[in-house]
């Protein structure tokens, strides 16, 4: 499960209107993130801290994972055809170099420990990533220098949306 600095059921509690709250500016960041990465019906991806399921709007394979059972069993009732694990950013359940792309969408900031989960992320993907996190979060200049850090031997490129920094980071 993601450990939420917040406790872990937060997300449960408020998880029958978590979509009500967050659907459009989430698809908002997809959009961005489908312009800048080559995504195809083959696309192995991996979302971390999926919550309802948002990227199964992209028409590939999709796993993702949550420390939330109630976002996941939203997830799992919306998109019968994609795979939801309750599993632990810091020890994501799968294989190095198991996902062609993962992202990671408005979660990072609420990490336990975020170097051990942006280091899972990247052992799990093979080559392109987009991670974003909230503008207005105390931790954002330590989730962005911790991104610079990890993924120091990827290209980069900052986005800056709304209410988020979208890191798009490939091979």
């Amino acid at each position: 499960m993601l450990h939420y600095s917040m406790s872990d059921t937060y997300y449960d509690k408020i998880s029958s209107g978590y979509d009500e709250l967050h659907e459009q500016e989430q698809l908002k960041k997809l959009s961005i993130i489908k312009k800048e990465l080559q995504i195809t019906k083959t696309t192995n991806l991996l979302d971390v801290g999926c919550g309802t399921g948002i990227s199964s709007h992209f028409d590939c394979y999709v796993t993702g994972i949550d420390s939330s059972e109630g976002l996941l069993e939203i997830a799992r009732r919306k998109f019968t055809d994609k795979d939801f694990v309750k599993a632990d950013a810091e020890k994501i359940p799968f294989q190095n170099n198991s996902f062609d792309i993962v992202v990671s969408l408005t979660a990072i900031q609420n990490f336990n420990d975020i170097e051990k989960g942006l280091n899972e992320i990247k052992r799990v993907g093979k080559e392109k990533f987009a991670l974003s996190f909230l503008k207005k979060s105390s931790k954002a200049m330590e989730i962005e220098d911790k991104i610079n850090k990890i993924f120091k031997e990827f290209k980069i490129k900052r986005i800056e949306e709304e209410k988020d920094v979208i890191f798009v980071i490939e091979n």
